[in-house]
């Protein structure tokens, strides 16, 4: 269905039966109750908290012994605050918290070049994030920290890296 056709569904219809059709989508369909809990109870440092402590989980697990070091799990969260609507300097946050978990990660373990091809791929999307937002006055220390990092453990791709700050000159 057309949003014009969704508009023109909804006018003719009385406001009880929106409200009905309404209550039927938030008790059915989890995403519409969270997202409608969001809208009226913003808890957005509560949400980061939680992002943050699942994203360091990945690398340093409290309950397995295993770490899986995977970027899908702090790249959902981006996503998803995206979509709710976050505020963009918390989502600039826990961009910049993933790569710099994953850095702390990085230092004593030997990994593929999968996982630092991932990290640049994250790092060229924070760059970009930032940059759109208008906060790079307010993450420029922590990315030059992230770049420097990966410059003196002489990460793979540091080519990659140094192309990424092009984007906010």
């Amino acid at each position: 269905m057309s949003k014009r056709k969704l508009k023109k569904y909804l006018s003719e219809i009385d406001k009880g039966a929106i409200e009905e059709q309404l209550l039927d989508l938030y008790e059915r369909f989890p995403e519409v109750k969270e997202y409608y809990n969001f809208i009226f109870n913003p808890k957005e440092d509560k949400l980061v908290q939680e992002a943050k402590t699942k994203i360091s989980n990945e690398y340093f697990p409290v309950k397995r012994r295993r770490p899986r070091a995977r970027r899908s799990v702090a790249q959902k969260f981006i996503k998803h605050f995206i979509k709710l609507g976050v505020d963009p300097h918390l989502i600039a946050d826990v961009m910049l918290y993933n790569l710099e978990i994953a850095q702390v990660f990085e230092k004593d373990h030997n990994l593929p070049d999968a996982f630092y091809k991932s990290m640049m791929n994250s790092f060229t999307e924070a760059l970009r994030f930032v940059s759109v937002n208008g906060l790079l006055a307010e993450y420029k220390e922590r990315i030059v920290k992230i770049y420097s990092t990966t410059q003196d453990q002489n990460w793979q791709f540091g080519e990659g890296f140094s192309r990424a700050l092009d984007i906010i000159d």
